[in-house]
């Protein structure tokens, strides 16, 4: 099959399967056919309320059915899925639409005064039978940038098309994936939609649940799945009877992304589902960049997130520009195959940093010498404590490893004497004293990067995506001097 538009590609399922599985979710089968005759319905519904082609339709709707028929509804239409958390607060929710300007709103608009169709909006008396064929300019404007208050759009460059037989990072046509996390962010969105697109059934988690997700898995023999490592840490911290009892078989490939996987689980998840099964990945939704490493590369190179694909390539380089050589830690560059600028622009906000069409998402890290790359962390969120060079996403690991933590998040606080210290927020799952935790890291940390204050919280500190706000929750403190629940070392 050759490359064909987005609305054509799901006829052709439709067509082929009418009665066939595309979508699950919690046990309520959507057909092929229904999809592609709803969301023709909804596209009417759109046309009817003046959105056409390039246009942006924000869908602020939580996972389900309706969100994945907008999706297509939207396409049917040439115009361009703009995703959104349902549960986003009504000014952030505004920023963005403000820098979207959408044709139309699905779900929530507040005091925007765009036109919006409701969550619940029914659409069953229009015509579903097939719209002209149109491609999409764009194939989705994902939103981004919540973490430093200042939102804006990544419109993917790549027109709504696709081959239907050509696979895709390991996710073949026809493959059964689970999706468990949330679609309006990148993973889950791409997930979902390149799964329909590939001729897949997706199996759809409304929420999170390690339990159910292993369930899921059995329950509809599950071939392929993205987990973040927040969702593999609670899937590691069920019992181990109920873990290990789950028939996982099925299983081909299972991916660790959205955020660095600590070494520890990574080295777990190998000694469970064996190295062949295991995957991480690393990228932005930008998709100037991205890596991958199998479990038995990884058993080579522990820590790694992999070497390059597709052609991309990385570079590190100091604060002048110049490239760093193997084990040293500098700024990560990315550079995809059709040069800068071919696969993503943004609206609301300009590229980080480039050096020479060379760009950076702002994270740190480092190559060895057969060109695996090591990440540190965020450039923004580095703690310079001491003169020393803290990055948090090693001590989160570090505390994450402590079988009483659920999450947790290090920032920099303003100190007197060191510049900034190390301070831990901390979700317990149980109750265990600072000293435990301290004792905890003396096994895992050089005592330089260990938090000189400790703060819990019965919050979870990562959104669904597996995010953490490092920058707001500085901001939230530093008026207060860490709180009342902080301690000192």
């Amino acid at each position: 099959m050759s490359v064909v538009s987005y609305p054509r590609a799901l006829a052709g399922h439709a067509s082929r399967s009418p009665e066939g599985r595309a979508l699950v979710v919690d046990d309520r089968v959507v057909t092929w056919r229904e999809l592609d005759r709803d969301s023709n319905r909804l596209a009417r519904a759109f046309a009817a309320r003046g959105v056409g082609r390039g246009d942006f339709v924000s869908i602020g709707l939580p996972n389900g059915a309706a969100f994945l028929r907008a999706c297509f509804a939207a396409w049917k239409l040439g115009a361009v899925p703009q995703p959104l958390s349902a549960k986003l607060p009504g000014r952030e929710r505004d920023a963005i639409l403000t820098e979207a300007q959408p044709a139309l709103v699905v779900g929530d608009a507040g005091e925007t005064g765009f036109a919006a169709l409701p969550p619940d909006f029914d659409a069953t008396g229009e015509d579903d039978s097939p719209l002209e064929d149109v491609c999409s300019p764009s194939r989705q404007a994902l939103a981004s940038g919540g973490s430093t208050g200042r939102p804006k759009l990544i419109v993917d460059a790549l027109p709504a098309e696709i081959d239907p037989e050509v696979p895709f990072y390991g996710n073949e046509p026809g493959t059964t994936v689970l999706v468990p996390g949330p679609l309006y962010h990148a993973a889950g969105f791409v997930n979902a939609t390149t799964t329909l697109l590939l001729g897949g059934t997706v199996i759809l988690m409304t929420r999170f649940d390690a339990a159910e997700a292993l369930a899921l898995i059995e329950r509809h023999r599950v071939e392929w799945v993205s987990f973040v490592p927040t969702m593999l840490q609670r899937i590691w911290r069920l019992p181990a009877a109920e873990r290990e009892g789950a028939d996982l078989s099925s299983l081909r490939r299972v991916v660790s992304s959205g955020a660095p996987c600590p070494r520890w689980l990574f080295e777990s998840l190998i000694e469970w589902l064996g190295p062949d099964r295991v995957f991480e990945a690393y990228g932005g939704t930008e998709r100037i960049g991205g890596t991958l490493i199998s479990g038995s590369e990884w058993l080579a190179h522990p820590g790694s997130v992999g070497r390059p694909t597709g052609g991309r390539r990385i570079r590190i380089l100091d604060p002048d520009g110049n490239d760093l050589p193997p084990g040293e830690i500098g700024e990560v560059y990315m550079m995809p195959p059709g040069g800068q600028g071919s696969t993503y622009r943004y609206i609301g906000a300009e590229p980080r940093a480039t050096r020479g069409g060379w760009e950076s998402l702002g994270d740190l890290g480092s190559l060895d010498a057969d060109g695996y790359l090591y990440l540190a962390d965020r450039r923004s969120d580095m703690i310079v404590s001491g003169g020393a060079n803290v990055y948090p996403a090693e001590v989160e690991a570090a505390l994450d490893a402590h079988p009483a933590v659920l999450t947790s998040a290090v920032i920099g606080l303003p100190d007197p004497d060191w510049g900034q210290r190390v301070h831990a927020i901390v979700q317990l799952a149980e109750p265990v004293a600072e000293t435990v935790l301290r004792e905890h890291l003396e096994g895992h940390l050089a005592r330089n990067k260990h938090p000189r204050t400790f703060e819990f919280v019965d919050t979870p500190l990562r959104d669904e995506a597996g995010k953490v706000r490092r920058s707001a929750l500085r901001e939230a403190r530093v008026p207060k001097g860490g709180g009342s629940t902080t301690h000192r070392s």
